[in-house]
């Protein structure tokens, strides 16, 4: 009956540790990376025909977020977003990414809905749908479309 307060301490103790661990590990993209947010302002690029109707695009400053950088490209045409995707993703480890290719298309869809950045965060993606935002924020921004 001594054993098993001890028992439960040195699990509590070893639990600790590998959360710890863990967190130790994910840190090391806490360092901003070239590039990541507020670092650079969004990039756009020319439209295709002038005028009220042109095709115009813009990427997002890289955002950091606990398991990776993410930058989202924008294609509008006039106000209406016309497409949405990742270029440039870099993630931590391979479930950071399978999260990525689950997530990003949801995301997709939610702003292609919304024509606009008022989207719903992904559960169990939490951190990569707050990225993607300020990411999307960013390139509508550089585009002047709300």
């Amino acid at each position: 009956m001594k054993r098993a307060p001890l028992l439960v301490l040195a699990g509590t103790v070893a639990g600790f540790a590998g959360v710890l661990g863990f967190h130790t590990r994910s840190a090391a993209l806490a360092s901003p990376a070239p590039g990541a947010s507020g670092q650079h302002p969004a990039r756009t690029t020319p439209g295709v025909k002038a005028g009220p109707g042109a095709v115009r695009s813009a990427v997002g400053v890289s955002e950091q977020f606990g398991y990776g950088v993410l930058d989202v490209k924008v294609t509008v045409s006039g106000n209406r977003v016309t497409d949405v995707s990742v270029p440039s993703l870099q993630v931590a480890e391979p479930t950071s990414q399978q999260i990525c290719d689950q997530a990003i298309p949801l995301l997709r869809s939610e702003v292609l809905a919304a024509q606009s950045a008022r989207i719903d965060g992904v559960s169990g993606a939490t951190y990569t749908s707050e990225a993607y935002y300020l990411s999307l924020q960013a390139a509508l921004d550089a585009l002047h479309v709300k």
